[in-house]
């Protein structure tokens, strides 16, 4: 017994595999797919079309913040208001690069992100395509019946020149054409699947184009009254916001000089006082060197110049003001920009501010009325109207320490420190005319209403992917039209030989999606127009002896003759209605090969003169020919 289980013992450990046999610490386990097989799976799940998507939607909605909170590239003001607005949520915002969102370091991740996914979808593509279009049309099916497109018939051509034919034919359509063996094989609507990747390469375009104008682009603003001129540096300027990669020796040495602008209102109607045009007329330099050219300024016509575009943006009233103070002296004389406070009528506020009056600085608030006249009360003055007809302006006089002195930036627009430092002159308000000078009181000076100047606000862009991203958009839209509009075809046609030397014609056809007409067309061409049914006599034997529909010796329209066709085209040798004769099969009852005198076959299955031959006929003609029937059924 215990010979037995030794033996048992042996053939187990025998029959195990050595690593069956090794301790359970010592077995290996399977090996991961490590590093690099990690890399190759990242890279085919960033590369699929489902994750572009992803990444699109997320590019469109981190873009959401940046249109509905303030930029610090757009309006820096405006981003310090709201903080100041909201002490909570605002810091938590700014952490999160909200106030700058289009050069945060998650939107730049995004964008790069879908720029390889969507180069990694499409460059794969694009080869494999190309590929498709250089290979030969795939070869003809077995079975061209099963297709959802087919046709069949008999011809009396050899099967060589119904390919030749078919050739032609498709290649007279565009089809790319190749003819090996007994059938051809015919394609075309490749232009549906380069528009479906002329689509994807054009998003990688204008993504590529985004790119460059942020990188390597420029866009600033600047107000320029009349009778002055803008140099293109950095310090004309009032806001100017420049690419990540952008140069400063990039800034092209133009300038811009503005001579007059010219606004239309609307005067009668309920549109009365709504803008109708604006024109400023310029004069500018594209380098130092060269002379000077003028240049009708419009909305939506703007100036290119040293690689820019200078747009109009708006426009305003700069009054013109001379300010003395109490030693007599011209303290200050040039044109102040006033805000717009009513789009309506244009009724404007602004700030004057002479830090080198003496022994007191001074400061004015004023408001421009361009067309003033008194309130319906009389209490109060209002502007009637935009253009400057009877221009007024309403001064109030400060008198302190403005505040300049002290290094901390200020608005020009708005006047600092006003109760603290900065004290109302007593009686210091005026209502003044242009020429007239109000005299401040307590000797602290004056100041003269000179005149109305305008001004205008003018926009200096450089975007160096503005022309490919229009390239690219044109693109992306001819790409869908195309996408579309062109569906994939494939055409087969088969020649064979068939029975009494005629040859048998299969076409089939595929269309990616709705069938078309084209298929039939192609199928006429190849056969060629088909008799109309009119074509054969009503009674007797025609010219092309073919037999009346009933005869003495034959059966009803839909029997089988002895002499003569029925009207299902039942002869003497095949079946009509199903276009079977004594020479083949008809694809479709009768065509112009399955009747006539030479289709019609004798009894023995050989071809004859028409042996339909009317009443005359003799009767043992006619029991061959049903004897014949019968023996074929």
């Amino acid at each position: 017994m215990t010979e037995i289980q030794d033996e048992v013992r042996d053939g187990e450990s025998a029959t195990r595999s050595p690593a069956a046999r090794r301790a359970p610490g010592e077995v290996t386990r399977p090996a991961g797919i490590g590093p690099l097989g990690w890399l190759r799976w990242g890279w085919r799940q960033l590369t699929t079309m489902r994750t572009a998507l992803i990444l699109l939607f997320l590019v469109a909605l981190g873009a959401v913040p940046g249109s509905i909170l303030p930029q610090r590239g757009q309006a820096p003001g405006d981003v310090a208001t709201y903080l100041e607005e909201h002490k909570t949520l605002g810091p938590w915002l700014d952490r999160l690069s909200m106030f700058d969102v289009f050069a945060a370091p998650w939107f730049a991740a995004i964008y790069i992100l879908l720029f390889v996914s969507l180069a990694g979808c499409v460059i794969p593509r694009a080869s494999q395509h190309y590929r498709s279009m250089r290979a030969r049309p795939p070869a003809a099916p077995r079975n061209l019946g099963r297709l959802p497109q087919s046709a069949k018939y008999e011809t009396d051509a050899s099967p060589e020149d119904v390919l030749a034919e078919a050739r032609t034919v498709l290649r007279g359509r565009r089809f790319r054409v190749d003819v090996s063996g007994a059938a051809a094989s015919a394609e075309k609507g490749y232009l549906g699947e380069t528009g479906n990747l002329l689509f994807h390469l054009a998003l990688l375009g204008l993504l590529f184009a985004l790119g460059l104008g942020n990188l390597f682009g420029y866009q600033g603003n600047v107000l320029l009254t009349e009778g002055k001129t803008f140099a293109n540096s950095l310090n004309q300027y009032d806001q100017f916001n420049p690419g990540r990669a952008f140069n400063d020796g990039e800034l092209a040495p133009f300038t811009v000089s503005l001579d007059d602008f010219k606004a239309e209102y609307q005067t009668e109607g309920d549109k009365r006082g709504q803008a109708i045009d604006f024109n400023a007329d310029i004069r500018y330099r594209a380098t130092p060197d060269d002379g000077e050219k003028r240049y009708d300024l419009r909305m939506n016509h703007p100036l290119g110049v040293g690689g820019a575009k200078v747009y109009l943006l708006g426009h305003g009233y700069a009054p013109t003001f001379t300010v003395r103070d109490a030693e007599g002296n011209v303290a200050f004389q040039d044109s102040v920009p006033f805000l717009e406070m009513e789009p309506r009528n244009q009724t404007s506020e602004g700030v004057i501010k002479v830090p080198d009056a003496q022994p007191d600085q001074l400061a004015f608030y004023a408001i421009l009325w361009p067309t003033a006249m008194a309130s319906e009360d009389g209490k109060q003055i209002v502007s009637a109207f935009p253009a400057p007809l009877r221009p007024v302006v309403t001064i109030s006089a400060f008198k302190g320490d403005i505040g300049l002195d002290s290094g901390t930036p200020q608005s020009v627009y708005k006047l600092e420190g006003l109760g603290k430092t900065l004290h109302p002159v007593k009686d210091g308000q005026k209502l003044l005319e242009p020429g007239e000078t109000f005299e401040l009181p307590g000797g602290a000076g004056s100041v003269t209403f000179d005149g109305l100047k305008q001004y205008v606000t003018l926009s200096v862009n450089r975007d160096p992917g503005r022309v490919p991203a229009l390239v690219a958009a044109i693109l992306a839209v001819l790409g869908v039209a195309a996408s579309f509009m062109v569906r994939r075809r494939r055409v087969w046609v088969r020649a064979s030989a068939g029975e009494g030397g005629r040859t048998v014609v299969e076409v089939g056809g595929l269309t990616l999606g709705t069938p078309t007409p084209e298929f039939d067309e192609i199928v006429t061409a190849l056969r060629g127009p088909r008799p109309e049914p009119d074509d054969e006599g009503p009674e007797g034997e025609g010219p092309d002896g073919k037999a009346p529909d009933e005869g003495p010796d034959g059966d009803g329209p839909d029997g089988d003759g002895a002499d003569g066709d029925g009207a299902d085209g039942e002869g003497s040798d095949g079946e009509g209605s199903d276009g079977e004769g004594a020479d083949g099969e008809g694809s479709d009852g009768e065509g112009p090969d399955d009747e006539g005198p030479d289709a019609e076959g004798s009894a023995d299955g050989r071809s004859d003169e028409g042996s339909s031959e009317g009443p005359d006929s003799e009767p043992a003609s006619g029991r061959e020919a049903g004897q014949a029937d019968e023996s074929k059924e």
